[in-house]
């Protein structure tokens, strides 16, 4: 803070101890972490008020990211989640390294997010409906699919068929299959679609929920797969980036391209779901379809 002159009380009494100048100078600083910038509308957001609207941004409707265990706490009622296959720990076939080995960057991505891996599945209740839920979390390695992901959601999806539960998954998997784990990683894909395959001939209802970012390999595998598709506004869907299709076949791209709003008009999703009422549109359709 700029000090100003010295007022005539402090004349009178003469010179401040250089401590206590030294303390008036020191400037109130607002406590870390209670603003948060919107990356759409660039507004300063108190941070409770975000969290308070789960994680939307007041100003403009930005949906941030969220945790996977954020989304369970969202959708789900409360207390009613029990974690299935939580010690399912991913493996080094390859002895891959980038920058570091995949080994040390497991570890790392564990400490960071608490996760396991990229995914937490389970069962629990949708306002008193029990459903199979899996939830793909972008923090761990963008959210990409290997191994573990894809025996964790195989068998939820087998479990989901025995028990002739509804079953939900929310995917925000920017990453896609997992490079670090080569044709293992690829193999999920494959692995998953056939559990959904006879999930499906079982009649059950699978509800997809497309969140920012949903892209490569699980995009074009359990993603697209839903019996009813529902998407966050503006999140970003597909294969392939933008700007990779933009440079491989060097044309502009439409307006939206690969948002839900675009895939939407062309049939590719069902509906666009704002968070606050995904756990209701979960409940009405599970009424509405569900027939066992």
């Amino acid at each position: 803070m700029a000090q100003g002159p010295i007022s005539d009380l402090e004349a009178m009494s003469g010179p401040a101890p250089e401590v206590e100048l030294e303390a008036r100078s020191v400037r109130r600083g607002v406590p870390e972490g209670l603003w948060i910038r919107c990356p759409s509308c660039k507004a300063a957001i108190f941070r409770k008020e975000a969290e308070k609207r789960l994680g939307v941004c007041p100003e403009c409707d930005h949906h941030f990211y969220v945790s996977a265990k954020s989304r369970i706490e969202q959708v789900l009622d409360t207390g009613t989640f029990e974690e299935w296959d939580p010690d399912l720990l991913a493996a080094d076939p390859l002895n891959f390294k980038d920058k570091k080995p995949y080994r040390e960057r497991l570890v790392a991505e564990r400490k960071l997010t608490g996760l396991k891996d990229a995914i937490l599945t389970g069962c629990g209740m949708v306002r008193a409906r029990r459903v199979a839920i899996g939830v793909t979390d972008s923090a761990f390695i963008m959210g990409s699919m290997g191994s573990v992901v894809g025996e964790k959601l195989t068998r939820l999806t087998e479990r989901a068929t025995e028990q002739k539960l509804p079953l939900i998954i929310i995917s925000a998997s920017g990453g896609g299959a997992r490079m670090h784990e080569g044709i293992l990683s690829l193999m999920q894909m494959a692995k998953v679609s056939a559990a959904l395959a006879r999930y499906n001939l079982a009649g059950g209802l699978y509800i997809s929920v497309l969140t920012n970012p949903t892209m490569g390999g699980v995009a074009a595998s359990f993603a697209s797969l839903g019996d009813v598709t529902f998407a966050e506004p503006k999140a970003l869907i597909g294969f392939a980036g933008p700007r990779t299709i933009k440079a491989t076949i060097r044309i502009e791209l439409p307006d939206e391209f690969q948002t839900s709003e675009f895939l939407l008009q062309h049939g590719y999703i069902d509906r666009i779901v704002h968070r606050a009422r995904l756990k209701a549109e979960i409940a009405r359709t599970i009424d509405y379809c569900v027939g066992w």
